[in-house]
């Protein structure tokens, strides 16, 4: 591309080239599956990494062409990324086999053809081939699934002989395919399932094993995350030592994917090498250039940006199709851009212009013009453009970044590719990401127009995991037009439409590299801004509460994300009905400002705004925690008088005078590295006036008093170091003041294992699980564990611990849990989401609460701090908030540990009563 006329204006230049492209189209109303592509599985293209070539998983490109006639010409085509040529090849095959009256093979024409036609994204002719070849092969749509084939028993039905029952068999595979594109995932499923059982009939074990892996890729369009990853286990397992073949690394590949978007990061990368060391041992190119591809997405999320490069550039070499290796250099570009290796990711573009021009129409051609525009975007958003590339340090190249008009032309492309093939999907993409494009070069009129556009296409095929993004969009159009009225309408839909996603948010994405960051949180907090911005009055009561509830959801939502699990169940709650003597308290961080809620029992909400730079609060509130951890410093005490300026001070009276004894904080994530109760007033700290809990959110919350009927403790711990981690020898002493206060049972050292804690929970009712010994909450789920005998147990396993239940017993556990304490544990310093483990722990386990520290604690301090907690906790009418409060003053009033180090971490998430 080169940059010509450079100093003509961009507005101008670029409002002139666009104009043809808006141009009538009618609407589109047949239903597209929200994530799936055959050559692309990636569900938000312009946004996340293209990964594997292949969602589902054929026996061959084009099942049972045989050598030397057309169908092996066609499947020549197919394999070379060439469908527009197979499709041509295909037709003159079917042509020449209905002369031939060969029925059979017009079946298998029409079923190839059918598959080269989903590849085109070609759903009404793909559709068409396909029900034409099933009812060649005998196999009658309307019959009911009881009667459909394959047949058992004494039931007389056709096909009896083994070719066509294989025929038939793939061609019900095909047909699977075509439901799973098509938004029709349980139905693949059934098909998928017929499909295999007629490869058992014929004793084809690889087929039917490979219709078993697609259907598991049925369930991660559902969102059926737990069940995929248990067929997909089940399906390795039943392979067992078996020697290398390509199912086997299919088999492997898949469970790598599906253990990533899970979030078992580690796991994911073992699994995918072990599929790629048999599909090199083979070899089979296809599936080393695949299995790569997936391995770049997992070493990506893990942060090993190198890795991801190395191999995404294995995957580009070792590439069979030129699809395959556009897949792979737009990796390598998106990854570059996001970590801002410019000079690197220049050096690549020109190679991709080249790819990209030479590619046929396809769904995943669009997907990657859609791709590398969003690239683009990002590159130039920053300014690094060829006037400047001589200042960046490393850059080696004098290549010049292609302008905004060039890159308009790359989406106009893909919008008229998207067309040609009839892809709405895919259309609304391109559309929504030239909008995106026009709102960057502040051309709001003709990015509003793109934007409805695209969120036709989207309401027209029922599409809301793409209908956000341009909704959001919509949104930012209306509010710099100062319509704020249709701003607010528009993000409200934006929100709305992400509540309904919010139990399946991780697979808007099927990989972990979906940026919650960048594509979900943004959306509410902007929200939350837009209702509460300075007009010079004060936000009305409807807009307060609304801003309320949007944070609400966010918090909810990180916890979806952190997990990577849509197992968060939540219900709005009233704080009145919850408890009567607590305010609540909302914190939320702008870009330009730090804005608080005040929620009093029985009173309407107060709020409050401090006008400084998301930048300066985030600096404050880090300074503020490593001050914290300095023992014979008070060099806290001015930032800690600061933050309480800024969240309490505003509302101190009203608070005071309502009579409250308990603050509620449900806090934004920078603020949740911080111990509320350490904030002082010039005076006293927040502690010494009122108990203090956390909340992840209200919604979450379960609003029961502790039982003291029934008390029990289930109290584990380790005494003696184990590897790195050193002998925490106070431990014993504190599980033994815990047992003089509350009856239960004791696993110390060897007799705590992952194992013990099962037995011992699965068999009584325990209602307080106390563990003292190392544990840690970082950035991801599977950085948060607790140490055992036996090793760490993880978020996700300690939550499969305590939700064990008797057999024998309606009791579930997670009733039963009223709190967990883990005493010893840490949140990662400098980490911004590792309190998102702690504020989720309990919700994740089932438990109604946890207490937990922010910091390594001395271990001579927490004897007497959970001694007195105990003791308060057992008396009639104390909430678990007010218990720690007390316990949190002994220990201030003792000037051995008067310095906040000592009590401080110390917090309660979750239910405080």
């Amino acid at each position: 591309m080169k940059n010509s006329n450079r100093k003509k204006s961009v507005a101008s230049h670029f409002r002139f080239q666009l104009k043809p492209i808006y141009f009538n189209r009618k609407r589109i109303i047949y239903s597209l599956l929200a994530s799936i592509a055959l050559l692309c599985t990636t569900q938000v293209p312009a946004i996340a990494k293209i990964p594997a070539p292949s969602t589902t998983i054929p026996s061959q490109s084009i099942p049972i062409a045989q050598k030397g006639d057309r169908l092996q010409q066609g499947k020549t085509f197919y394999d070379a990324g060439q469908y527009a040529e197979a499709v041509n090849i295909l037709q003159q095959a079917l042509q020449d086999y209905r002369t031939k009256n060969d029925t059979l093979k017009q079946a298998l024409a029409l079923s190839n053809l059918s598959l080269t036609y989903q590849q085109l994204g070609a759903w009404t002719e793909a559709k068409q081939a396909i029900d034409e070849s099933l009812k060649l092969l005998g196999y009658a749509a309307e019959k009911t699934p009881d009667s459909r084939l394959p047949c058992t028993g004494a039931q007389q039905c056709a096909p009896t002989d083994s070719r066509t029952q294989e025929v038939l068999a793939q061609a019900l595979d095909i047909q699977a395919r075509l439901q799973l594109l098509t938004g029709e995932a349980e139905t693949a499923i059934e098909t998928w399932g017929r499909s295999a059982a007629l490869y058992t009939q014929v004793g084809n074990k690889a087929g039917e094993i490979r219709s078993q892996i697609n259907s598991v890729q049925a369930l991660r369009a559902m969102g059926l995350y737990s069940r995929a990853l248990t067929k997909s286990t089940e399906i390795n397992k039943s392979l067992g030592n078996t020697p290398a073949s390509l199912t086997k690394a299919v088999s492997l590949r898949s469970l790598g994917e599906v253990l990533q978007q899970v979030g078992d990061l580690e796991q994911s990368r073992k699994t995918l090498q072990e599929s790629l060391q048999i599909a090199r041992s083979l070899p089979s190119a296809p599936e080393t250039a695949a299995t790569l591809l997936s391995l770049g997405n997992t070493v990506s999320a893990q942060g090993d940006t190198d890795a991801a490069l190395d191999y995404y550039q294995q995957a580009e070499k070792s590439a069979p199709t030129a699809s395959t290796k556009l897949q792979a250099q737009l990796n390598q570009l998106q990854l570059l851009s996001q970590t801002q290796r410019d000079s690197a990711a220049r050096e690549l573009i020109p190679q991709i212009e080249t790819q990209l021009a030479q590619l046929p129409p396809s769904r995943a051609t669009v997907y990657a013009h859609i791709n590398f525009a969003d690239s683009l975007m990002k590159l130039g958003s920053r300014g690094k453009r060829a006037e400047g590339a001589q200042g960046v340090e490393g850059a080696t190249t004098n290549y010049q970044l292609p302008t905004t008009q060039e890159i308009a032309q790359v989406l106009a492309t893909a919008v008229q590719q998207a067309r040609s093939l009839k892809d709405p999907r895919a259309e609304a993409y391109a559309l929504g990401s030239l909008g995106g494009l026009y709102e960057q070069v502040g051309q709001l009129a003709e990015a509003k127009k793109l934007t409805q556009q695209a969120l036709l296409i989207t309401q027209s095929i029922d599409a809301p995991d793409i209908a956000y993004s341009w909704q959001w969009q919509l949104g930012r159009l209306l509010k710099a037009e100062k319509d704020n009225q249709g701003a607010i309408a528009a993000y409200a839909d934006a929100v709305k439409t992400l509540q309904s996603l919010r139990n399946d948010l991780v697979s808007i994405n099927p990989t972990v590299q979906f940026s919650f960051r960048e594509s979900v949180e943004p959306v509410y907090r902007q929200f939350v801004g837009l209702l509460l911005q300075d007009d010079g009055t004060q936000p009305s009561q409807e807009n307060l509460n609304q801003a309320r509830t949007v944070f609400e959801s966010l918090k909810a939502a990180e916890l979806v994300d952190f997990f990577r699990a849509a197992c968060l169940d939540t219900q709005p709650t009233q704080i009145d009905r919850v408890d009567p003597q607590a305010a609540v308290i909302y914190p939320v961080i702008l870009e330009d400002r730090l804005e608080v809620i005040v929620s009093l029992p029985k009173q309407p909400l107060r709020h409050y705004a401090t006008a400084l730079p998301r930048t300066q609060v985030e600096s404050a509130i880090d300074q503020l925690r490593q001050n914290l951890v300095i023992r014979y410093s008070q060099d806290f005490l001015t930032l800690s008088q600061q933050v309480y300026d800024w969240l309490i001070r505003p509302a101190a009276a009203d608070i005071e005078k309502s009579g409250v004894k308990t603050l509620v904080f449900v806090l934004d994530i920078s603020l949740q590295k911080l111990p509320m109760a350490a904030l002082h007033d010039g005076k006293q700290f927040l502690v010494q006036k009122y108990s203090v809990a956390l909340t992840p959110s209200l919604e979450l919350l379960q609003p029961q008093p502790l039982s003291r009927e029934r008390l029990r403790a289930l109290t584990a711990g380790l005494t003696e170091p184990r590897g790195d981690y050193p002998a925490l020898t106070n431990v014993a002493l504190e599980l033994n003041q815990i047992r003089s206060e509350v009856p239960g049972r004791e696993l110390l050292n060897q007799n705590f294992t992952s194992t013990s804690l099962r037995n011992q929970i699965k068999s009584l009712p325990f209602s307080i699980v106390h563990i003292a010994s190392h544990a840690q909450f970082g950035s991801q789920a599977d950085q948060t564990y607790i140490l055992a005998w036996d090793g760490p147990i993880n978020v996700k396993q300690l939550d499969e611990l305590l939700r064990v239940r008797e057999p024998s017993s309606d009791l579930e556990r997670p009733n039963a849990i009223e709190l967990l304490v883990l005493s010893g544990c840490r949140t990662v310093a400098g980490d911004r989401r590792a309190a998102l483990g702690m504020a989720g722990v309990a919700v994740r386990a089932g438990a109604r609460s946890t207490l937990a520290t922010l910091w390594y604690v001395s271990d001579a301090a927490t004897v007497p701090l959970m001694s007195q907690f105990y003791q308060e906790l057992s008396t009639a009418e104390m909430t678990k908030a007010e218990a720690l409060r007390r316990a949190q003053l002994a220990l201030l009033q003792n000037p051995r540990y008067r310095h906040p180090v000592y009590w401080a971490p110390y917090v309660l998430v979750g239910n405080w009563l």
